[in-house]
């Protein structure tokens, strides 16, 4: 491996590039989907192998949603539990999220994702008081476990959106990993949320390794509430818009 990416960063909050490492690793470990390999990683700093993308095939999308599947079966101890061997928060863009194990998926989900970054989005004024009141009432749902299903804790990507999937000539390579014990849903909604090449063939290989409970394309907003969360938190009004929508989306979901 000759080729490396090196990224860094002066002003990198503490842990920034050690969490993506430790991700990145427990990711690998799996033996599911395949993740970048990293070099070496310290403060301020990492070095990853150099990708080189190629245009996906529909065969390529469908081994992708088997290996992902993989991935997510590996599991967690807990939701909200971090990468082995790692004990810090995690970071979604520049932003921390806490990795603290629970062993409810809704509560997880509802304090240390959605409700940190709804309540940036509404002091900032991307969500009006009305909309964050829709968010934190679908946020009661979760709490309660209303919406916890059955799953165990799944081996999660965390910020599974288009731009960290990078298609090479070995198929499917994870980037960027905010990685953490979660729901399998979140990861396959999130690559909803912005569009991938052949979606629709990653989710048949999914369900050929893995089938999914009933109902979960209903659900698909339920798991982008923190995506939308982190977008409205920085990138514009029309994401709290979204957000909002989700929330409603949430609501009406039966228990």
């Amino acid at each position: 491996m000759n080729e490396v990416v090196v990224k860094q960063r002066t002003d990198a909050p503490e842990g920034f590039f050690e969490a993506e490492a430790a991700g990145l690793a427990w990711l690998a470990a799996a033996d599911g989907a395949e993740t970048v390999r990293v070099v070496e990683a310290g403060p301020g700093r990492i070095a990853l192998e150099r990708l080189h993308e190629h245009r996906p095939t529909v065969r390529d999308a469908e081994e992708f949603g088997r290996r992902l599947a993989r991935t997510h079966d590996a599991g967690a101890p807990a939701f909200g539990s971090p990468p082995e061997g790692w004990a810090g928060p995690n970071f979604i863009g520049s932003r921390a999220q806490e990795c603290r194990p629970e062993p409810s998926w809704g509560r997880f989900f509802a304090e240390q994702r959605v409700q940190p970054f709804a309540a940036i989005a509404r002091e900032i004024g991307d969500l009006r008081a009305d909309e964050h009141a829709l968010v934190l009432a679908a946020c009661e749902r979760l709490r309660a476990g209303e919406l916890d299903g059955r799953e165990p804790p799944a081996r999660l990507h965390g910020d599974l959106w288009a731009g960290n999937v990078l298609w090479t000539a070995r198929g499917a390579v994870l980037i960027d990993p905010a990685a953490h014990g979660g729901h399998r849903e979140t990861d396959l909604a999130m690559l909803a949320l912005f569009g991938l090449p052949h979606l629709d063939a990653v989710l048949a290989g999914y369900e050929a390794e893995h089938p999914l409970r009933a109902g979960w394309r209903q659900r698909v907003p339920l798991h982008q509430l923190h995506p939308l969360a982190v977008h409205a938190a920085g990138h514009g009004r029309h994401y709290g818009l979204a957000l909002a929508e989700a929330a409603e989306a949430a609501l009406a979901l039966p228990g």
